[in-house]
């Protein structure tokens, strides 16, 4: 877990790499169920299309659904966000062996933020100084063009870093008092991820 635009995908994107884990993001997760049309994804979309928020209980039922497909470790990204999430899934199949959390300084990431492009579809982000696209302006995998999100301004992002710490630190104490929270600080996902690395190489028997 970290904050947004803190490096979470880019670091995940190495773990999977290095470690084989079955990344499960519940952003991607309730698009594609959207996008497919599924049971689970017509409820959702019911659900949203009523102007309503998407509940704890459904989106850990997508997680489940998503983890049962899974022959090996999974990464959990996005999930959970809040001490009620957590305790929800402390009571479901999955079991937490580690919580990464990164520490990335707020001026860093309003930077950081203020020059990143997505693609709407996917969610894919990129940023011309770290993790630039092959061709400019495009997505590296539909070729459809990239957009700034209007909420990316220093002023919405502090905003964003603000409400995130106000509702996840208690949930990185929550993890800490488990004894399975490890925090890893730092300003580059390239810096952070070798000590990511050895932790998972350490601790999870990778």
């Amino acid at each position: 877990m970290g904050p947004p635009g803190g490096g979470k995908g880019t670091i995940s994107n190495k773990m999977v790499k290095d470690f084989s884990f079955d990344h499960i993001s519940t952003g991607d997760l309730l698009r594609a169920h959207i996008r497919d049309g599924t049971e689970l994804g017509q409820k959702v979309k019911g659900i949203m299309d009523k102007g309503g928020l998407v509940t704890d209980e459904v989106v850990l039922e997508l997680l489940l659904d998503q983890s049962k497909k899974s022959s090996g470790n999974i990464l959990l990204d996005g999930f959970p966000r809040t001490i009620a999430q957590a305790k929800l899934l402390s009571d479901s199949p999955i079991k937490i062996a580690a919580v990464i959390v990164l520490d990335i300084p707020h001026h860093v990431i309003v930077d950081r933020i203020s020059k990143r492009w997505v693609h709407p579809a996917s969610g894919r982000t990129y940023a011309y100084d770290y993790n630039p696209p092959k061709v400019h302006g495009l997505d590296d995998v539909t070729q459809e063009p990239l957009v700034q999100r209007s909420d990316d301004t220093p002023e919405a992002v502090k905003e964003r870093l603000d409400k995130y710490e106000e509702v996840t630190s208690p949930l990185v104490e929550f993890y800490k008092k488990q004894g399975i929270a490890q925090v890893f600080s730092g300003t580059e996902s390239n810096v952070i991820y070798p000590h990511v690395k050895q932790f998972c190489i350490d601790n999870l028997k990778l």
